[in-house]
């Protein structure tokens, strides 16, 4: 039996129709992104031609801006404005126009970058490096999904200043203060994409003739890597607030929790260097200390680990559970809302591991450019945070379309994470093993003339394959239970769940809340890390290129 949760303050209409739009957006995009996702899984396995009319780097493309983000950033948006709307509630009218210019800003951006990959003009990966140059129109939507970022962002500031404004000397919900978190995130990070975006397009247009490709390198990647980790405080939230609820415990450590947010916050921005530990031009101290901040994002997800699996246990014996692991047996693993995260919670452990192996100069260079970088993104990004979010959607839906998630729905659900379980893991396994035989990332099939390395990569592609099949099921899957919830389920309602604290817990200090704080030690961390390699390739830049089209 699926355990309902309560539901205090019920859901807004006005509110309700933001999220439920942005939810919409979310899976539409998960559908069409994991059919191109399977696309390109059996072309690199050599077992489908790309149609006529297309090739594997555009449709590459097309599955990393669907997915990457439009996926996630449509489920962030509309996850975090319903708990706004739940837990200071409701929106005000201002903020409710910002949620919608936002959506906009970034349906109309989407449509305008789209355009040009689909007439073969901007097969330049989601990651739209330098030298390879697309049309100016893929930059100027670009722009558009930036600036309804930045309004989304600036929507979640006003509501949670207004709530203190009226809340004098309380904390902030926990759930508002994870949103203020990301949004931080989102905001500073994306400035150094929009700068790199707005040196692009005059070069793009030909109005300039060369580019300084590792700056425009290093500005991507300050925003790359933390919309990674803006993605894990998003899954984060969801595992610290709403599991202990749905599993019938309380959360851990309200301190805790909120000291995760601030050192993510603080820590992450430079972390994105790790991603060019092997690229020319940046000094040997400048990489020493930047492995040293990549590191250190490692500190709060083991504090992470340490709570979530305290909650459990304690939930665990509280039900009855004796012995060493008998708390394990007592948790509700047929209730779909819990079994999706915890198994994302246990794929991090494995991506997380991988995440240090690529932080490391040496281990890089042997793993740099193969399969496996791709392996590990799936990891994390594929396991963790989608089938975190997958399991937020089976209550969440529900919620705003005041429906009820019933057995049904449940097992579908159930059977949906097994599916997409296996297939995510064949493939990432798969991609894993064989990047460290030296298969590289972001290439179409080739067997290379027929070369003995490249023939043995064959089985694992395959497999990767194999994989891909399992997750395309899956999607269909989960794509029509979210439509079932919002459409066809009975009429009822259910909650929005939120944990209370345990009984008899410390005070969270009124220090967690001083934000203007925070953001002041972001900016210094942001400075330590890129003042200093920014003025380098600005002050002495290497040659600029021309732009290339090599598609």
């Amino acid at each position: 039996m699926i355990e309902r949760v309560e539901n205090k303050l019920g859901a807004i209409p006005e509110d309700v129709k933001i999220s439920k739009s942005y939810m919409v957006v979310t899976f539409i995009a998960l559908l069409v992104g994991g059919i191109l996702g399977l696309v390109q899984g059996l072309n690199r396995a050599g077992l489908l031609e790309i149609p006529n009319g297309f090739n594997y780097y555009q449709i590459l493309t097309a599955h990393g801006i669907l997915l990457i983000l439009i996926f996630t950033a449509f489920f962030t948006i509309g996850y975090f404005y319903a708990g706004l709307s739940h837990t200071l509630g409701g929106l005000s009218p201002k903020v409710r126009k910002m949620a919608w210019i936002a959506f906009g800003l970034k349906i109309i951006g989407f449509i305008i970058a789209l355009i040009p990959i689909l007439q073969n003009e901007a097969s330049v990966l989601y990651t739209f490096y330098p030298p390879m140059a697309a049309s100016p129109i893929f930059y100027i939507g670009l722009v558009l999904i930036v600036l309804g970022i930045w309004v989304s962002a600036f929507g979640v500031f006003i509501s949670v200043a207004k709530w203190r404004k009226q809340h004098k000397g309380q904390n902030i919900p926990i759930l508002a203060f994870f949103a203020t978190g990301v949004f931080v995130l989102l905001f500073f990070s994306s400035i150094f994409v929009a700068v790199e975006v707005f040196m692009i397009i005059p070069w793009a247009i030909g109005w300039v003739e060369t580019i300084n490709v590792m700056l425009s390198r290093t500005l991507f990647w300050a925003f790359g890597h933390t919309l990674v980790n803006i993605w894990y405080i998003t899954a984060i939230s969801a595992w610290y607030v709403i599991i202990p609820k749905i599993i019938g415990g309380k959360r851990f450590s309200d301190t805790l929790t909120r000291v995760v947010v601030i050192l993510l916050v603080i820590l992450n921005i430079p972390g994105g260097f790790h991603h060019q530990i092997v690229d020319p031009g940046i000094s040997e101290p400048i990489k020493y200390m930047h492995v040293f901040m990549s590191l250190a994002i490692g500190f709060p997800s083991l504090m992470t680990a340490f709570a979530m699996f305290a909650v459990f246990e304690r939930t665990g014996r509280k039900k009855g559970g004796r012995g060493l692991f008998g708390w394990f047996t007592k948790l509700p693993w047929k209730d779909v809302r819990f079994f999706a995260p915890f198994v994302a919670m246990v794929a991090f452990i494995a991506g997380g591991a991988g995440g240090i192996v690529q932080t490391m100069h040496q281990l890089n260079q042997v793993i740099h450019n193969t399969l496996w970088v791709v392996g590990h993104f799936h990891l994390t990004l594929g396991m963790t945070v989608a089938l975190t979010f997958f399991g937020i959607s089976y209550w969440l839906i529900p919620y705003l379309s005041g429906r009820k998630l019933t057995a049904k729905v449940n097992t579908l659900g159930i059977l949906q994470t097994i599916l997409w379980t296996v297939g995510m893991s064949l493939m990432s396994i798969a991609m894993h093993l064989v990047g460290l035989i030296g298969s590289p990332r972001r290439t179409s099939f080739s067997n290379y003339g027929e070369h003995e390395v490249a023939l043995s990569w064959d089985p694992y592609l395959i497999i990767l394959a194999i994989g891909g099949t399992l997750l395309i099921i899956a999607v269909i899957i989960q794509v029509y239970a979210v439509f079932h919830m919002m459409f066809l389920s009975p009429r009822g309602e259910e909650g929005f769940p939120i944990a209370e604290e345990e009984e008899h817990a410390t005070p969270t200090p009124y220090w967690t809340e001083r934000w203007g704080t925070w953001v002041f030690l972001l900016l210094i961390t942001v400075a330590m890390g890129y003042v200093i390699p920014l003025v380098e390739f600005i002050v002495n830049a290497p040659p600029g290129s021309p732009p290339f089209k090599t598609w």
